[in-house]
């Protein structure tokens, strides 16, 4: 369930483009009016003020919001901006890179896990239309052993989408990751096949079977060594695939509940999932610790930064 809220009368895209070039001009910028329009409009809608405001002015609208903003109200209103597919793009390339301090595999499943086949296919198109190679490619060349043979499949699959489940499948598979988990196998290659292979749908009834049969959750079989990078991003693996709400909580609560919020991740989760199910990663929040989402991200925040995340959040001032 998305956070975002579209008003009932949402003005033509030319009305908010010419609304977001008034922010620009002056003695100086309107953060607030970017807040107010662009928090309130869906994907299709925000492509489309991109696109009558370059025809008006003649530069894309990020341009013209990179000169204007800055530190991490820039970021969040840019990110948000981008289309899903250019955004993951982006991210994607970010990590490969390594530009950022937040550990660069774990966006690499996010977006590998929790996106539809089709929207991680849509991504793969804008990053090799942009950088003239694969994402695959670069996966591959930045990461190595273990990681590179998860990482590679898990952005090369196109899994089925449906509901179907083969439940005698399922039982047999959660006895072969159980047998290639206790015999500490974590990296062999039936296990990396089912977990980058099958559906959401049927690797949820393979891991009931798991904990049914063998009287633990696969992901606390597999905190043998919680220092681990690779065991912690099978973790991950599994929670994006099958629990995302759970595992954005969790980045959520590291990301406020220490000393120094980290923006990246903050950043990240809300301009990714405010259209998809940030609602539900709220609802989790608060249930794992007793404060509402909102609550906690203001506090933690100040700002025209704080402002966007709220908006986004589906809270006003």
């Amino acid at each position: 369930m998305a956070t975002l809220k579209v008003p009932a009368h949402v003005p033509s895209p030319e009305e908010d483009s010419e609304q977001l070039r008034k922010a620009f001009q002056g003695w100086g910028t309107d953060e607030g009016l970017i807040v107010k329009i662009l928090s309130h409009r869906n994907a299709t809608q925000r492509e489309l003020i991109r696109g009558a405001y370059a025809s008006a002015h003649g530069e894309d609208l990020l341009t013209s919001l990179d000169k204007e903003l800055s530190s991490d109200f820039e970021r969040i209103v840019m990110l948000w901006t981008l289309g899903p597919a250019e955004r993951d793009a982006l991210l994607v390339h970010e990590a490969t890179k390594k530009k950022v301090t937040s550990p660069n595999n774990f966006v690499l499943v996010e977006i590998a896990c929790t996106r539809s086949p089709l929207e991680l296919f849509k991504a793969k198109q804008v990053y090799q239309a942009r950088h003239k190679r694969s994402i695959e490619e670069d996966v591959a060349y930045h990461t190595s052993g273990d990681l590179r043979r998860l990482l590679v499949p898990l952005l090369s699959t196109f899994r089925y989408a449906g509901d179907d489940v083969n439940m005698t499948l399922a039982k047999t598979e959660a006895k072969v990751l159980h047998g290639k988990i206790a015999d500490k196998a974590y990296g062999d290659e039936e296990l990396i096949r089912i977990l980058t292979t099958r559906s959401k749908t049927q690797l949820n009834a393979t891991l009931n079977h798991y904990n049914n049969d063998f009287g633990n959750a696969i992901t606390k079989d597999l905190k043998t060594d919680p220092n681990n990078e690779y065991l912690k991003l099978l973790r991950s693996t599994i929670k994006c695939l099958v629990y995302p709400e759970k595992y954005f909580e969790k980045v959520l609560r590291f990301a406020i509940n220490k000393m120094g919020t980290d923006e990246w991740a903050l950043t990240r989760v809300v301009a990714t999932r405010a259209e998809v199910d940030l609602q539900r990663i709220a609802d989790e929040y608060q249930r794992r610790n007793s404060v509402p989402l909102d609550i906690a991200v203001a506090k933690d925040t100040s700002g025209d930064y704080k402002d966007m995340l709220l908006a986004l959040l589906g809270r006003e001032k």
